[in-house]
């Protein structure tokens, strides 16, 4: 599948509006209510929900979305009513603002951070980066805010370092302190200035959730204009396919109910309230089958039925270290999406998701590849087999090639994310 320059572009817009897991769900938000999904709180009680086929919830930086076929109830064509689940995640790797973040030394004014997950620490020096995230006023109230362009990691000059082309190590507390100015800290407040962006007093400011992201655009390039390189394509490439295929196949009169959960702090191992780990999804799927009449043996039912694609990126072999690589599943960029397969669980692909899988990309008329980890190198885990303990239900883990996984800014085909996209609608409107 070649991909349309729309989608690419429109992919574009989508990353340059989600500096942050805030601002991804507030985006996948935005984009839902433009083509009339109804946004419910989990406060309320549902059964009075304006008349829809499309809903979502929205916690924190997590999103979940879902569209029912005109002819949902408990039951479906004489059996109870499956899920179709995408799972992906909305945060990616970076830096997060300490309490009292305004520091400095030698002149300089400096911005408190600790590292959020595992980012490819070196691709984040020299690069003008900005903050984004969440403040909570008093009274609760939150306001996304972000800055644009405001800081760097500045690197030491080689004249300062002769051996630094020899291995370069970074002092995570000494060495990946951002700049953002030149001054006296004393008399410098960062927490001010971000409230003075969203027109709300310093004082008022309670709590917050600031995190870095690279400021550079989302750019095509290469022969053939075939590469794709942006930050945090790990793992919004999933969540943006995810909510393309829902939009696109909501209008659907029968099948399985379609959902999309984006969750928050994969990266950090999903252990929070809106984290693949939490009862969000459970809770959400019970209330939906609630709302349909379903009774609890209806709703366990249902869930022995469904399938959720834990869609996050995965890697393709990188051309300067092949030995990195298992020798003889190596996917290329453009080659389409993977298929994740690990024999200790750490993805929760098993044969009946290959085939599951195998059946998606035929239907969609998209190529696939299957990904398995060099025995040398310890393998990476996804939401999947969290969601198939939490859930019991099957799931099969997928997602885009990538080279630079964790780096601030990532590569991968211009074909691959659409093509992802396209295996994810025919997954929500299966061929019977």
């Amino acid at each position: 599948m070649d991909a349309t320059p729309d989608y690419i572009a429109d992919f574009s817009a989508f990353l340059q509006a989600s500096p942050s897991s805030y601002h991804a769900a507030a985006e996948v938000a935005r984009r839902l209510d433009a083509v009339g999904f109804t946004q419910l709180s989990e406060s309320d009680n549902w059964t009075d929900a304006a008349e829809s086929t499309g809903f979502y919830v929205l916690r924190d930086g997590a999103v979940i979305a879902w569209s029912l076929p005109a002819d949902a109830g408990p039951t479906s064509a004489g059996r109870t009513a499956p899920f179709r689940i995408l799972g992906a995640h909305t945060d990616s790797p970076g830096f997060k603002l300490k309490p009292k973040p305004t520091i400095g030394s030698h002149g300089w004014l400096q911005a408190g951070v600790e590292l959020y997950g595992g980012p490819l620490q070196n691709s984040w020096l020299d690069r003008e980066l900005e903050l984004a995230g969440r403040l909570v006023t008093r009274d609760g109230t939150e306001h996304l805010v972000r800055t644009g362009p405001f800081l760097r990691i500045p690197q030491l000059a080689v004249h300062l370092d002769r051996e630094v082309n020899n291995g370069l190590t970074l002092d995570r507390q000494r060495h990946l302190t951002p700049v953002f100015g030149v001054g006296d800290a004393s008399e410098a407040d960062l927490v001010a200035h971000l409230a003075g962006l969203v027109d709300i007093a310093a004082a008022d400011v309670a709590g917050y959730d600031i995190l870095t992201a690279d400021t550079n655009a989302p750019a095509i390039f290469g022969l053939g204009n075939e590469l794709f390189a942006a930050g945090r394509l790990d793992n919004l490439s999933s969540v943006y396919a995810g909510l393309r295929a829902l939009i696109a196949t909501s209008k659907q009169t029968t099948g399985p109910i379609s959902v999309l959960a984006a969750f928050d702090h994969e990266e950090l191992g999903s252990q929070s309230r809106s984290g693949a780990s939490s009862p969000l999804l459970d809770d959400i799927l019970t209330r939906i089958g609630a709302g349909l009449g379903a009774s609890v043996s209806e709703r366990l039912q249902a869930y022995a039925e469904s399938w959720c694609l834990s869609a996050d990126a995965g890697h393709a072999v990188h051309p300067n270290y092949p030995e990195r690589h298992d020798p003889a599943n190596t996917p290329i960029l453009g080659g389409g999406p993977l298929l994740k397969i690990n024999a200790n669980q750490r993805y929760a692909t098993d044969a009946h998701g290959a085939a599951l899988w195998a059946r998606t990309c035929a239907q969609a008329n998209v190529e696939y590849q299957e990904f398995v980890s060099n025995n040398t190198v310890p393998c990476g885990s996804t939401i999947g087999p969290l969601t198939a303990t939490r859930l019991g239900i099957r799931v099969v883990d997928v997602g885009v090639p990538l080279l630079s996984m964790h780096s601030a800014r990532e590569l991968c085909h211009v074909n691959d994310p659409q093509a992802l996209s396209a295996a994810i609608a025919a997954f929500f409107v299966p061929e019977m």
